[in-house]
């Protein structure tokens, strides 16, 4: 079964941080784009961050720019978004996702993506 699973998520209190990863399962994903989106209650989904497979370029959504860092080891089929400086408002289900095709004018579009992890949720305390 393909599979994208995500590990890390967990309460933290206000400024703390976590990594979450996300690893591949039942086929490779070396060669996708990877993305992280999050989902709070009552909320639409949103662009957290997404890493393109050939060169590296990431990309972040306004939000979490200078706070949180993606990035990939293509040696594992992973991809991990550290975040640092949390906020109560950080809080959410957050779902990795993958796609083959998606351009960077779509990567901050969760339409654009096929495969998407079962999601990890992150509490921050104030």
């Amino acid at each position: 079964q393909v599979q994208l699973v995500e590990s890390g998520g967990g309460l933290v209190q206000d400024g703390g941080s976590l990594l979450l990863s996300c690893a591949a399962s039942g086929r490779t994903f070396m060669t996708y784009t990877r993305g992280w989106f999050r989902q709070a209650p009552g909320k639409e989904r949103e662009f957290v961050a997404a890493i393109t497979w050939s060169s590296g370029i990431t990309y972040y959504g306004d939000s979490v720019k200078g706070r949180f860092t993606i990035s990939r080891d293509n040696a594992k089929d992973t991809v991990h978004l550290q975040m640092n400086s949390l906020k109560p408002e950080d809080t959410a289900v957050y779902y990795c996702a993958a796609d083959k095709s998606v351009t960077r004018y779509y990567i901050r579009d969760s339409r654009h993506y096929d495969y998407w992890g079962q999601g990890t949720q992150v509490t921050v305390s104030s």
